[in-house]
């Protein structure tokens, strides 16, 4: 059966399909276990008790380490029982008899209250260690101390008031005639203290004292009328609980270690109504049962037993079950006990040996459906009244609550409807086996059972009804009319006047379903029962589907059965159902979807939408999607709990999920001690935005994202085209100047959607803007014509934000509207709106004073920049002396002062240009101090005297930069050749140099003059071949045209000049003697390169086999592969990565501080070629790269060389060069795999490798 929390705090079992959230409690009836009695051992054969009846048994203690029982008797027997011999032994006997025996929990001591009113303690072998007096005058160990601060007429005695003072102590009335007059014992959880409860010979009153383990008096219990018999020690420690049967009422109380007071609850009867036969904790102590029966008005008349359930949460207690065993004789409880090691198991044994046995487990019972029509209410039982809060309204703790129904009879189960559309309803089910549907609507008289609010609490709500109450007898009667309490379990509400529940079977491991139907077939108020289906199995939790109508049962032996309601079948199904799938979460924390383990440390959990939300032990709530996921994604999911996103957030220690609230963001947690915590998860949140703006619901998102601190942008970023499209919706949406003003300061270039809340994978691609133009720009632009046209005074402030907030602020138009403003006040048609004043205000607070007030002087409007200095903190003797100066001037003159003031030069020169040729000077001036050529260039005509001064000035800073060919051009363009002549010729620029000679008329010499010149110029930057054309074609000198072909080895145009002049003799004298040293000079270099390239590579291969021995030196004594290991391998050479750091360390950091030629310097001084460098391996590399190049390079040199030889005969020259060309180059083509492997290729971070490699490719 179900224990129903203050909230719950277990979820343990849920059906789910693609759009049905369901969330039921789960819980267990062992039922009527019918036990064979195996062992049965008389004690009155052997005179332990006399053969009349008349004896009987004070205490009774089984002791599995021994094997046997432990009974005494009152007669003062003490006997062992032996289970396997059945033999009886007496450990000991007293004179005076025993009227209690009681074990501690840990079994090594035994306590024996004897009818002379003493206490014996003994160990578990019965070896007497100390006797005392029950009664004792003194008060204990823990006596309270008087300080002897005042007379007690001085003290505050709060609402009693100062009469207190005088009242004498009143005697304590002795017990009650109920009272059997025995002691109880009780002991604490740890067995260090027991509690002894015994009613004192003078008074004839109960009283209760705390012995330690040696029987030392700890303390007495304050004198207290109507103390009862019951006592009971909370296992933990804190609390012993008794009762009390006051004037007007019956209290359970509770005691301090002390024996002071602290606490009570009253129990749900009249006074003498009942009585209280024991009290008892479970081993977890959350859980207080009380045993009652009525008390016997008449001598025949019947008695009723009853067993409550109490739990205590946010200091209050809750009857949280009420089981009425009846007034049939065979049906009177007698005997109750929690299981010594399940918390929630309980037994209880009845007097015609029908035995119960009760597992509890803890439900949240909350209203399901779809998300359009959920409303998150959440009952919970109080004793007869069902305790109901709509979390839609308002979030509050229990007992607080919305609103109470009020029942005749103690509520154990409650069940809300199952259908979506009517999830509001819901059906109690009473301790009398009364079932009260209550439903939302349809009534207009108040019910007199449902009350609003609930300790002070008042919430104006759509409150149900009592529409009709049913009963049902046929399952709560078994064989000789025994009654069987809670025999209907896991009741479900399927659908209208249809219900569902489970009850035991005539076998402890069977169970049976029952359909039972109201309306026109429930005959005086009976439920028909429609039919009953019996299960091989005991069914602990049950789950309905309305979507599917199938319903899921879960047995005691981990199977799941799947229940078609409609046809009347089980089918058993073990894993998915189809388009279903099982979530549950087993008492040790391990959740489950279907048979897949998917966490191992969840406390309780909840689907809402797409969503799982899971609370951990770890003390976080994590929201997963379920949408477009598989099972591994979400153990990844879980399993990487500790990396902090959306979907993760920390919550408090011990959190429970109680619901979500629909078309909300918030998700309601219940602490350990009761009290509620509202939390708004991230993952949620999100999703309920992103819906929001899908449906174009500007205002809710807004308000919830600014309520919670979410960036702004996303109304923007969640879909560009959607937003602009809808500009005007979402400003009418909004309709607030403050809040669109937010929307606007908010707004930055970054795509939200991709940093800071990223989409899901599966939600649809967003639609981005194409054009260049700039987000907020585009945004501002947009939302400003949209206020614009509808409001344009209303949102006169937005507008101006809109200009400000731009990636280029608009000022100049800002302060001209409001210039506009102040022009429209002084209109007598003037219309109510934001004045200027007001507007200027309000731009002083998004801009500097400083900076508006410069841009109010750019408007060249000294109206508007008098408005805005009065508005600073400038004193005005010194902007006004400055504004009249620029009222004297000249407008041009004027407005070339006020750009020149505000270092807009560009403006002020255009100004300037207009002021006529008596400022010209100033212009120049201006142009060469702010570098402003090009623009001072476009103001004047390219043929005016201006232009040509601007031209000659542009072409001196040129030069002054060292761009001479520039300035050449510049001062071209001006017809000042001589300069261009002289920038020409310092830029090597000879063609140019030539035409600006030719437009100052040189003469033939001249010309000639000029040629040498610059061949010399052109000679020494190694370009022999234009030098030649200069002295051929300008100088006349072809001989010294030819020798410098030849010393640039152009041997064709050599060949091509020598007959063009027909002097064939230079060919024996220069040309043969030049190819043939240069095929020798050639030849020696091949050869150089050749060994050089060799030696380096064996260099390599002999470096890289060093650093492969260090590297597996340094595993072996290491770490298996790791960082450094790889580190090593790609850097180093014969010394570890440890060496090389400690080596390199501080110059890298004086390096890095240098310039780039001092870091260029210390690179290649850090690669060095230096046998046994740390980068030797490197260096090596760089070096063949440069090798290869080199060698690349002479092909096309090489190439030239060889047609020269073989024009004119020299054969065997050219063969020998080329083969050395040729070796050289299958020599380095063979080595290519072997210096640069593959690995050293593939790698992104080794530029030596890949460049070298590519020049040879």
């Amino acid at each position: 059966m179900v224990l129903q929390s203050q909230f719950g705090v277990y979820n343990c079992f849920s059906l789910l399909s693609c759009s049905v959230k369901d969330l039921h409690r789960w819980g267990k009836l062992s039922g009527e276990i019918v036990k064979l009695v195996t062992n049965d051992i008389s004690l009155t054969v052997d005179g332990f008790l006399p053969g009349d009846g008349s004896g009987h048994i004070v205490g009774i203690e089984d002791l599995p380490d021994q094997e046997c029982v432990c009974v005494a008797t009152a007669a003062g027997d003490v006997i062992l029982c032996n289970l396997s011999t059945k033999q009886l032994e007496c450990v000991g006997s007293v004179d005076s008899g025993l009227t209690t025996m009681s074990w501690s929990p840990d079994q090594e001591l035994v306590l024996l209250v004897t009818g002379q009113q003493t206490l014996i303690m003994m160990t578990k072998d019965f070896e007497p260690i100390t006797e005392r007096e029950i009664h004792q005058d003194d008060f204990g160990e823990g006596k309270f101390i008087t300080v002897g601060w005042g007379k007690k007429e001085t003290q505050f005695h709060g609402s009693e008031g100062k009469q207190a003072a005088h009242r004498k102590q009143t005697e304590v009335p002795p017990a009650s005639p109920s009272d059997d007059g025995r002691p109880r014992v009780t002991w604490r959880g740890d067995g260090q203290f027991v509690a002894v409860s015994a009613i004192c010979p003078h008074t004839g009153a109960r009283k209760v004292r705390v012995w330690s383990r040696e029987l030392v008096l700890q303390s007495t219990s304050e004198p207290i009328p109507g103390l009862e018999q019951a006592l009971a020690w909370k296992p933990s420690g804190s609390l012993i609980a008794s009762t009390q049967e006051k004037p007007n009422k019956h209290d359970v109380v509770f005691f301090e270690k002390n024996g002071l007071l602290h606490g009570e609850f009253t129990l749900p009867f009249q006074k003498g109504q009942v009585k209280v036969n024991e009290l008892l904790w479970n081993v977890d102590s959350t859980i207080l049962a009380v045993w009652l029966e009525d008390l016997k008005k008449e001598k025949n008349s019947e008695t009723n037993t009853y067993v409550q359930l109490w739990t205590v949460g946010n200091y209050h207690w809750y009857l949280k079950q009420s089981l009425h065993f009846g007034s049939a004789a065979k049906s009177r409880l007698v005997s109750l006990l929690w299981d010594p090691e399940i918390p929630y198991r309980l037994h209880a044994l009845c007097k015609g040996w029908h035995a119960l046995c009760y597992d509890w487990h803890w439900s949240t019972d909350c209203s399901t459906g779809e998300e359009s029509h959920l409303v998150a209410n959440v009952a919970v039982i109080d004793g007869d009244k069902v305790l109901v809060t709509a979390f839609q309204h308002s979030v509050v703790p229990p007992p607080m609550c919305t609103f109470q129904l009020q029942l005749q009879q103690a509520v154990n189960q409650v069940a809300f409807h199952t259908d979506p559309t009517k999830s509001t309803d819901l059906a109690v089910l009473d301790a009398s086996n009364r079932i009260s549907i209550y439903r939302v609507g349809d009534s207009t008289v108040k019910d007199p059972t449902v009350t609003l609010g609930g300790s002070g609490f008042k919430a104006s709500v759509e409150t149900p009804h009592l529409e009709k109450t049913y009963r049902y007898f046929e399952v709560c009667c078994g064989e000789g009319k025994q009654v069987n309490p809670l025999a209907l379990r896991l009741f479900t509400w399927m659908q209208d006047d249809t219900f569902l529940a489970v009850s035991q079977g005539r076998l402890a491991t069977h169970a049976v379903i029952h359909h039972l139907t109201g309306g026109p077939e429930a005959e005086g108020g009976c439920l028909h029962l429609r039919w009953s289906v019996p299960v091989d199995g005991d069914v602990i939790s049950l789950c309905y589907n309305p979507k599917t109508r199938a319903v899921a049962l879960q047995l005691a032996d981990g199977r799941i059965l799947k229940y078609l309601w409609g046809e009347c079948k089980i089918l058993v199904k073990m894993a998915g159902l189809g388009t279903e799938a099982i979530l549950g979460l087993t008492d040790r924390c391990r959740f489950f979807i279907n048979d897949v383990e998917v966490a191992s440390n969840v406390t309780s959990f909840a689907r809402y939408d797409e969503f799982l939300l899971v609370t951990t032990h770890s003390h976080t709530c994590q929201c997963v999607s379920l949408r477009d996921t598989s099972l591994k994604v979400l153990q990844a999911d879980f399993s990487s709990s500790s990396t902090p996103n959306e979907t993760l957030r920390k919550v408090e220690r011990g959190s429970r999920i109680v619901t979500v609230v629909p078309q909300d963001t918030k998700l309601i947690l219940q602490m350990p001690r009761g009290n509620l915590e509202t939390v708004h998860h991230r993952a949620l949140v999100l999703a309920q935005i992103r819906k929001w703006l899908d449906r174009l619901m500007f205002k809710e998102a807004f308000e919830c994202m600014r309520k919670l601190r979410i960036n702004l942008n996303l109304l923007y970023d969640h879909n560009p085209k959607v937003f602009l499209e809808n500009v005007e919706t979402f400003i009418k949406q909004i309709d607030s100047v403050n809040y669109i003003n937010l929307f606007f300061t908010e707004l930055k270039e970054e795509d939200f959607t991709k940093t800071m809340y990223p989409s899901p994978i599966s939600s649809s691609v967003q639609l981005q803007q194409c054009s260049g133009q700039k987000k907020v720009d585009l945004i501002c632009d947009a939302m400003r014509a949209a206020m614009e046209n509808i409001d344009p005074q209303k949102y006169c402030l937005s507008i101006l934000t809109s200009h400000v907030k731009k990636s280029t602020p608009e000022l100049e138009i800002a302060l001209q509207k409001v210039h506009e403003l102040r022009a429209a006040s002084l209109s007598p048609v003037f219309s109510e709106g934001v004045t200027a004043e007001a507007a200027l205000k309000y731009l002083l607070f998004l801009v500097d004073v400083n900076e508006l007030y410069d841009h109010s002087l750019g408007t060249y409007d000294f109206d508007l920049v008098v408005m805005v200095a009065e508005k600073s903190q400038k004193d005005p003797k010194e902007y006004l002396p400055f504004l009249n100066t620029l009222r004297k001037m000249e407008i041009n003159y004027q407005h070339y002062t006020i750009d020149k003031y505000l270092k807009r030069y560009k403006k002020a020169l255009c100004h300037l240009s207009k002021c006529g040729p008596e400022h010209f000077s100033e212009f120049l001036n201006l142009v060469k101090d702010q570098n402003l050529y090009n623009e001072a260039l476009k103001l004047y005509p390219p043929d005016t005297p201006e232009h040509k001064a601007v031209g000659i000035a542009f072409g001196e800073h040129l030069n002054q930069k060292h761009l001479y060919e520039q300035a050449g051009l510049i001062f071209a363009r001006c017809d000042a050749f001589e300069r261009a002549l002289d920038a020409f010729l310092s830029s090597g620029s000879w063609q140019q140099a030539l035409c600006m000679a030719s437009r100052l008329g040189y003469t033939a010499d001249q010309l000639a003059g000029l040629a040498r010149s610059l061949a010399g110029k052109l000679v020494e930057q190694r370009k022999h071949a234009e030098a030649a054309i200069l002295l051929e074609q300008y100088a006349q000198d072809y001989e010294e045209a030819v020798l410098l072909l030849l010393e640039g080895t152009a041997w064709e145009e050599a060949l091509r000049l020598i007959h063009k002049y027909r002097r064939l003799d230079i060919l024996e004298t220069n040309f043969k003697p030049a190819i043939l040293a240069a095929q020798r000079n050639y030849l020696v270099f091949l050869d150089s390169q050749k060994t050089t390239f060799t030696r380096h590579r064996q260099r390599l291969l002999v470096v890289r086999e060093l650093k492969e021995q260090a590297r597996q030196g340094l595993l072996a004594d290491e770490t298996p592969h790791c960082l450094e290991a790889d580190l090593l391998s790609e850097t180093s050479s014969i010394v570890t990565a440890s060496d090389m750091s400690g080596k390199y360390s501080h110059s890298n950091s004086r390096i890095s501080a240098r310039s780039s030629k001092n870091r260029r310097k210390a690179e290649r001084k850090r690669h060095s070629l230096k046998e046994g460098s740390p980068l030797e391996d490197l260096a090596l590399l760089e070096a063949l790269g440069e090798n290869i190049r080199t060698t690349e390079n002479m092909k096309g040199e090489v190439h030239s060389l060889l047609k020269g030889l073989v024009l004119f005969g020299y054969d065997e020259p050219a063969r020998e060069l080329q083969q050395a060309l040729e070796a050289a180059l299958q020599l380095i083509e063979r080595s290519l795999l072997e210096i640069w492997t593959t690995d050293l290729q593939q790698n992104p971070a080794n530029p030596v490798g890949a460049c070298s490699l590519m020049a040879v490719t």
